[in-house]
């Protein structure tokens, strides 16, 4: 199994970009899908996630500027970003878990989306 995520890049103050993050390879038992993000000097953190079970939850600092959705038909999960701050700048990486014969834990390479003006 691969995660392939795309779509970072650079955009202005207020700006928006949709990330994507396509899975190859075959996987059942998938219990959630989620977004993390890096900063520099920082720790990697939850940016947003959506379970199986169709739930969502959001950092509180991209409450209602964030939204994940996925696309089952194409494996794909994407993150659409909207008014973009600097305080958004990082490498974000897709997340895949779940649990077949055993746990799983996939993660994607990252794609670093910069704000700046």
């Amino acid at each position: 199994v691969q995660l392939q995520a795309s779509g970072g890049g650079l955009v202005q103050p207020g700006g928006s970009l949709r990330l994507s993050c396509a899975r190859s390879g075959r996987i059942s038992g998938i219990n959630r899908m989620g977004w993390y993000r890096q900063a520099p000097g920082k720790q990697r953190e939850l940016v947003a996630v959506t379970t199986t079970g169709g739930s969502t939850d959001y950092a509180d600092s991209v409450k209602g500027r964030f939204t994940i959705s996925t696309d089952n038909a194409k494996n794909t999960v994407y993150l659409q970003m909207n008014i973009l701050t600097p305080e958004d700048m990082a490498v974000y990486y897709c997340n895949i878990r779940g649990a077949s014969y055993r746990p799983y834990d996939y993660w994607g390479q990252g794609t670093l989306v910069t704000v700046s003006s």
